[in-house]
């Protein structure tokens, strides 16, 4: 059985100048991890018994950056599911996008990782080593862009 798991994509808007465009405000949060490869992620985890896909994707975003879902804006429309294996075995990652209501909060790392950066789309498909992530955050800001 394919391990699942769930997380967010999470951007903030900056304010953008009056020069620039909309899309160049737009700056995706990801993770690095503290094990591994160390690579770079958006918060996400497995699902815990009893728990529906959307909670744990809280959940997880509570626990790996410190933040409420009070603390964010779930945007409707979106939602991306991701299938690659891991260690031999499929896994299953399910993402919604959701914007930080003030772009100013702290974020607060647990022990799975150990730093954070706010990222451009371009600097964040670099962080993020691998293909169907680039693709997916390529997306979400081709989505974001078509609704200005």
């Amino acid at each position: 059985m394919a391990v699942r798991a769930c997380g967010l994509i999470i951007y903030r808007r900056l304010q953008p100048a009056p020069s620039s465009k909309v899309a160049d405000s737009i700056e995706y949060l990801l993770l690095q991890t503290s094990y591994g490869t160390h690579h770079w992620t958006p918060p996400k985890g497995h699902v815990d018994p009893g728990e529906d896909d959307l909670q744990t994707a809280f959940r997880e975003t509570q626990e790996e950056a410190g933040l409420q879902a009070s603390q964010l804006t779930l945007i409707d429309g979106y939602k991306k599911e991701l299938h690659y294996p891991v260690s031999g075995k499929p896994k299953t990652v399910v993402y919604w996008l959701a914007e930080m209501k003030d772009c100013n909060t702290e974020i607060k790392l647990s022990e799975e990782h150990q730093a954070f950066q706010w990222l451009k789309l371009e600097d964040a498909c670099k962080f993020a080593e691998y293909e169907d992530m680039q693709a997916m955050l390529k997306e979400v800001h081709q989505f974001l862009c078509s609704r200005e």
